[in-house]
């Protein structure tokens, strides 16, 4: 969904909400955005009136069809994966990791990706200018994606992230990456409670669909695998569930979750030093890291709408979210051989994300400890978008 770093940092939030309020999203600093008339405003109302002219994709438009026989369900192909040179039918395929298959345009990803988005610009359109051809578009959007019988996706990912010659055109527990970004469209959805276009017949409808994802990420084999995994894939379940647990009204499932979050993920996945291990050993292993660490802030944010405090959450051996972040730091305004570890593309990138992390970090800590670190390095060429922080 994300156009170029701008709904990046609609997850900032640094203020208590209540529970039908975004968790994540700093609306502060958006309608601030409106209040000074700042270009970042201007680029997303334009951005917002070029949806209105689109149709959105569904996963009824995909050439292929899931084993199932219903392109209802939700499709995707692993990204890293690429037909073996050494087989003629390039059967089973095999992994490059960090190097993707632009094959993973012809199904679901995409499209939901600009589902997604869609409903993003146009909610935060409709929040900032109160005009309701946004939301009556964010709506209509909703229900093509949710509700309407001939184009829904069915709630589950059972062929997410689908290999070719492998598993029987099963999917595995890594599709449910692919619908992380339904944790900030949930904020998204939020600012359209006040539209006459949002009906209490449209909010119970989303919430019994999400109710019933959150029944099969809980139940579901598939889903279990995610849940075991070890890197950031189990980190971006955990906080999948508690977003969406929160959202149906199911507040002990979150507050389960969110409670085991720094033992269970945090303190696993991070040494007393703030490495990675398993992010730094990634062919991308910068990305992987920050990756990481910015679900660790979101699920911050929603643990804190239920005044759980995880980022001061600290091993007796010292690990913990900003230890991971301090890891980091060193790295800043570094040419990529500096890095001990690999990173076979987009260094620039990591580079000025870096610097989205540590800014993003300083407010959620109401801090300047990082500002030191990137406030020199903040030019045209790392030029960050604030709109949200």
């Amino acid at each position: 969904m994300r156009l170029k770093h701008l709904f990046i940092f609609l997850s900032f939030s640094i203020i208590l909400l209540a529970q039908s309020e975004p968790l994540i999203w700093n609306l502060e600093n958006i309608q601030q955005a409106k209040t000074t008339n700042s270009e970042e405003f201007a680029k997303l109302i334009r951005e917002a009136d070029k949806t209105m002219q689109r149709t959105i994709a569904t996963v009824m438009d995909k050439e292929m069809t899931p084993v199932s026989g219903s392109k209802h369900d939700y499709m995707s192909a692993g990204r890293y994966w690429w037909p073996d040179p050494t087989k003629p039918d390039g059967l089973p395929y095999i992994r490059k990791d960090g190097v993707v298959n632009s094959e993973i345009d012809k199904l679901d990803r995409k499209p939901l990706s600009a589902f997604i988005r869609s409903v993003t610009l146009l909610s935060t359109a409709f929040y900032l200018t109160k005009s309701e051809k946004y939301a009556e578009k964010a709506v209509e959007n909703l229900r093509i994606w949710f509700t309407d019988p001939k184009t829904y996706m069915k709630p589950s990912m059972n062929y997410g992230q689908v290999i070719p010659g492998r598993n029987d055109g099963n999917g595995r527990g890594e599709g449910l990456i692919d619908t992380y970004s339904f944790v900030e469209m949930l904020d998204a959805i939020s600012l359209l409670e006040t539209s006459k276009a949002y009906t209490a017949k449209d909010q119970k409808a989303v919430k019994e669909w999400f109710a019933s994802y959150l029944d099969w990420m809980l139940t579901s084999p598939i889903a279990n695998e995610e849940f075991t995994a070890k890197n950031n894939h189990g980190t971006a379940f955990d906080i999948q569930v508690a977003r969406y647990a929160l959202f149906v009204g199911k507040q002990d499932v979150a507050t389960k979750f969110i409670k085991n979050f720094p033992a269970t993920r945090i303190y696993k996945q991070v040494e007393p030093n703030g490495a990675q291990p398993l992010e730094l050993a990634r062919t991308t292993a910068m990305g992987y890291s920050l990756f990481n660490i910015k679900h660790y802030l979101d699920m911050y944010c929603i643990a804190k709408s239920l005044n759980i405090n995880i980022l001061d959450s600290i091993s007796t051996d010292g690990r913990g979210i900003l230890k991971a972040v301090d890891f980091l730091v060193p790295y800043l305004g570094k040419p990529q051989s500096e890095f001990p570890y690999k990173q076979i593309k987009d260094w620039e990138k990591t580079q000025t994300e870096l610097i989205e992390l540590l800014y993003r970090t300083d407010q959620l800590t109401q801090k300047t400890t990082y500002k030191k670190h990137y406030s020199h390095l903040l030019n045209d060429k790392n030029k960050i978008n604030l709109l949200s922080y």
